[in-house]
């Protein structure tokens, strides 16, 4: 994965207003610390942070004008994904905006509902196994 060092590094980068994620029940200062934490010479946890940014607000554009989150997660997710994310940072980014986003119930609902998972938290695609109907086999 390359990582455009410049958006890194750059301390001015900020998509979004202050208070763009957040409705009166999300804990901002919670995101600002989680987000001031990545500081990884790569850039990886800021790469997240910037994608999870990036699809709220095309998330938030399609739901301003009547579609929903089932409607709109999927396609705007792809248009999202500028930096190529991993499997890894894609579920991260779900977890970021399922605790910290107006809509983040209704995402995590959603992205869970593709692997079939009604408990608690947020599925993990990096670590998903998908085995054949019927075998109960795994090889390890």
């Amino acid at each position: 994965m390359i990582i455009n060092k410049n958006l890194v590094t750059n301390k001015e980068y900020k998509l979004f207003k202050p208070n763009h994620l957040f409705d009166d029940n999300k804990d901002q200062k919670g995101y600002e610390d989680w987000k001031s934490k990545q500081t990884d010479d790569n850039g990886y946890g800021l790469a997240v942070f910037r994608y999870a940014e990036t699809w709220a607000d095309l998330m938030e554009t399609q739901l301003k004008v009547g579609f929903t989150v089932e409607e709109i997660a999927d396609k705007t997710s792809h248009q999202a994904d500028t930096e190529g994310i991993t499997g890894f940072m894609y579920g991260m980014a779900v977890s970021i905006l399922s605790l910290h986003w107006e809509y983040g119930e209704e995402l995590k609902t959603w992205h869970n509902n593709k692997y079939e998972y009604k408990g608690d938290g947020v599925v993990n695609p990096a670590i998903l196994t998908i085995n054949k109907k019927g075998d109960n086999n795994i090889d390890r």
